[in-house]
């Protein structure tokens, strides 16, 4: 066999005009194995891709070729796959053939052959199993319209592929249906999150499937009731939609400010939030898509949250009239107070807008109190967490006076020098260096101290 298969290499790097190479090699291949099959027909593949054959030593071997696709071994058909398949000049109906073979032979041309045009892979993905589809989506350099198929078409497996081909030109319409049929799977929204330049839009959409699996979860485990399981939802996506706000230009902000109307995501909470975490961008944005005036007109009027223009393009808004000074004190705080993160609520403009809706003492603000009563306690525990995992600063080095027995103070002075201990950075201070300190210089520390 593997004499055969020398034969063959042999005969096309020369280039000899042997026409009846292949036929040999055919009447070869009806006595030998299917692991010497699958070698020869490598062979015959690279010896057609890389020799100088001659036209008919050349047909004859393209006839070989396909005369392979009719072999009952897959492990046949797979050599010849893996053979052909990286080369830009395999003979196209061969690649197709195999393209359409069982999903162990098509995988292996589908994930690479430059051969297959968009309009073959778009029909191999419709009647592909999961395995081709995967290969198929792995493909460096995909085509939206291929892209366009496997997120309409194609199976769990081969859309967490798609979604995670960063090679792949995904159009904002296919990442969307990838949302519409898998937004509540973990691993298709894991995938499409590392993708960069995700819109702002759908980022959003998939933090509100997130927050919504969530919730269901712990409420099918009776961890929390189902109201209280919402709420949390609900502050989840509020949280992420702020987030990803922060992250955004101005241009995807609109968008997303136009999908959180609606989708009724665009509420007094969200708008809230987002004041009392320094985006002033995303309440001007919504202002503007609630109010119908352009973006740069209300920017001056939110600059000034005092004067009488801020009122009427607030009534312009449809916002709930009550709520008007709570947005004033939060707008104002932002001008005095320094925010820590964009995604973090801050605690001192929050304290401020609750004093001045006490102040008001106003039952109609009651709800409105309740939330920044919340939000209050989401800042004080964040600022707890923060503070926690932030490293103590070093402490420099200092004078630590040792134990002095009773009435050693009142003795003569001495030059006697005597040890003390010095403080380090470390806890434990028995363990620090000992330095010699004279008995006067003693005495003025304790006094100090």
């Amino acid at each position: 066999m593997n004499r055969m298969v020398s034969d063959i290499e042999q005969s096309a790097l020369r280039a000899v005009d042997e026409p009846t190479i292949v036929r040999r090699f055919l009447d070869w291949a009806q006595r030998a194995d299917a692991g010497g099959r699958a070698e020869a027909a490598s062979a015959l593949a690279r010896a057609y891709l890389y020799s100088q054959l001659g036209p008919e030593l050349r047909r004859e071997a393209a006839i070989g070729l396909t005369l392979l696709l009719d072999d009952p071994s897959t492990l046949v058909r797979r050599a010849l796959a893996e053979a052909l398949a990286g080369a830009h000049d395999a003979p196209h109906h061969i690649i197709l053939a195999l393209a359409g073979d069982q999903s162990e032979v098509s995988s292996v041309v589908l994930a690479r052959s430059p051969v297959l045009t968009d309009a073959e892979l778009v029909d191999c993905a419709a009647i592909g199993d999961a395995r081709a589809q995967t290969a198929l989506a792995r493909r460096p350099r995909l085509s939206v319209s291929v892209a366009a198929a496997l997120a309409e078409i194609g199976q769990r497996e081969a859309v967490i592929a798609l979604a995670g081909n960063l090679d792949a030109e995904l159009s904002q319409g296919v990442l969307r249906r990838i949302v519409e049929r898998f937004g509540e799977d973990a691993e298709a929204r894991e995938a499409l999150l590392m993708r960069p330049w995700l819109p702002s839009r759908l980022r959003c959409e998939l933090v509100a499937a997130t927050a919504k699996a969530l919730s269901h979860f712990v409420a099918a485990c009776d961890w929390l009731s189902p109201e209280r399981a919402e709420r949390i939802a609900r502050e989840a996506r509020e949280q992420g939609a702020v987030c990803v706000a922060s992250l955004s230009g101005a241009g995807e902000v609109r968008d997303l400010v136009r999908h959180l109307r609606e989708s009724g995501g665009l509420t007094i909470a969200l708008l809230m939030r987002a004041l009392l975490s320094g985006n002033r961008a995303l309440f001007e944005q919504a202002l503007a898509e609630l109010s119908g005036l352009a973006p740069a007109r209300i920017a001056g009027f939110v600059g000034e949250p005092r004067s009488s223009g801020f009122a009427a393009l607030y009534g312009k808004t449809g916002l709930p009239v009550p709520f008007l000074p709570a947005f004033r004190a939060a707008l104002s705080a932002l001008q005095e107070v320094a925010i820590p993160r964009a995604d973090q609520i801050s605690r001192a403009a929050t304290e401020r807008v609750i004093a001045a809706c006490e102040r008001i003492n106003c039952h109609e603000l009651d709800g409105l109190l309740s939330l920044l009563r919340r939000f209050e306690a989401e800042a004080a525990r964040q600022e707890a967490r923060d503070f926690a995992a932030d490293p103590p600063p070093a402490r420099p080095a200092q004078a630590l006076l040792v134990r002095l027995e009773a009435g050693f103070l009142d003795e003569e002075p001495t030059d006697a020098p005597l040890l003390i201990a010095v403080e380090t950075p470390s806890d434990d201070w028995t363990e620090a260096p000992l330095v010699e300190l004279p008995l006067d210089r003693i005495a003025a520390l304790a006094e100090a101290a």
